[in-house]
């Protein structure tokens, strides 16, 4: 047995299982931790797949800015445990039959199509290509984002201080 489907098969537990934790948690902190075993199962599915740069995006934008930034907003935000939120299952039974039918269709669709063996992938790395881009071809847009990316942090800078007064 191949060890790589096995891998393929974990991370995608992982990221399935977590964005279950996510969708059905009643605890929005548990929720707002779990979306990072999500973030992170989809980035080691782009680095199984051969895309380290996407990953490494993934990483740096939805894990390091975008949890992070609702993390804060999670723990930041007073009372937040005690709010009463109700979820009343008017249409449970409809859903439940949309979501066999769409479960029935999958597994038809999944029956009836024809695989093809795909061809041996040759690794291409991609980050080299890209960091050329940016260096080379694409160097002053590149200097351009990140003057008005150090502007937008200096302004976040000076609007978080606190006023002092004399």
């Amino acid at each position: 047995m191949q060890l790589s489907p096995v891998i393929f098969y974990l991370i995608a537990a992982l990221t399935v299982g977590s964005a279950a934790i996510v969708a059905f948690s009643r605890n929005i902190v548990y929720s707002a931790f779990s979306l990072l075993g999500t973030f992170g199962g989809v980035a080691g599915i782009y680095v199984f797949l051969g895309a380290d740069f996407v990953a490494g995006v993934q990483v740096l934008i939805y894990v390091g800015g975008i949890l992070v930034l609702i993390l804060f907003a999670v723990m930041l935000t007073h009372r937040i445990a005690d709010a009463q939120i109700t979820n009343r299952s008017v249409g449970r039974i409809p859903a439940l039959v949309v979501i066999g039918i769409f479960i029935f269709l999958l597994i038809q669709s999944i029956r009836e199509t024809p695989w093809a063996k795909a061809k041996e992938i040759v690794y291409v790395p991609t980050t080299t290509i890209i960091g050329e881009w940016f260096l080379e071809r694409y160097l002053l847009p590149f200097e351009l984002a990140s003057v008005v990316l150090l502007a937008a942090l200096i302004g976040a800078v000076v609007l978080s201080r606190k006023e002092t007064r004399e």
